[in-house]
């Protein structure tokens, strides 16, 4: 099975192209900044990422050119793709990308903005969920504004 999810955020805005032909198509292409945790950070404990470079098609790549821009967060998921080339210089290259069969929004477009559109340089810490998974809000703190599912009677 090949199979891959990732979740990071975008380093730069997607490269589209479109293919020649009668049906021309969108092909996308992006590096994705994945923090890598545990045995893989640095020897002061900070973070450390890869950056895995991502290609997309069709309606994928369209969603891609539309939507995704760089310091987006987007949870991928899809398949690894291996290739060569030889380039200019006589020189074997070889390549690993991941085939993007979805692309979902990883954080809210608000949360988005407020992080600037770029990378958490580890500074700002996350708002803690209590360990039931629920966040309590006050009353009347105008969270009901923002829910997509219609006003809360209490």
């Amino acid at each position: 099975m090949n199979k891959v999810i990732l979740m990071g955020r975008l380093t730069r805005d997607p490269e589209v192209r479109y293919s020649q032909g009668d049906s021309s198509m969108a092909i996308a292409r992006y590096s994705l900044a994945v923090d890598r945790r545990g045995r893989g950070s640095n020897q002061d404990g900070d973070q450390t990422a890869d950056f895995i470079n991502i290609v997309a098609f069709g309606k994928a790549g369209e969603f891609a050119e539309k939507y995704l821009h760089k310091g987006t967060k987007v949870l991928v998921t899809g398949r690894i793709q291996t290739g060569s080339y030889t380039n200019k210089d006589g020189v074997k290259v070889y390549t690993t990308d991941i085939v993007a069969e979805d692309q979902e929004f990883a954080e809210s477009k608000n949360a988005s903005s407020s992080n600037g559109g770029g990378f958490n340089n580890g500074s700002e810490r996350p708002q803690q969920m209590p360990a039931e998974g629920f966040m309590n809000f006050p009353d009347g703190d105008g969270i009901e504004d923002d829910l997509p599912f219609g006003p809360v009677t209490r």
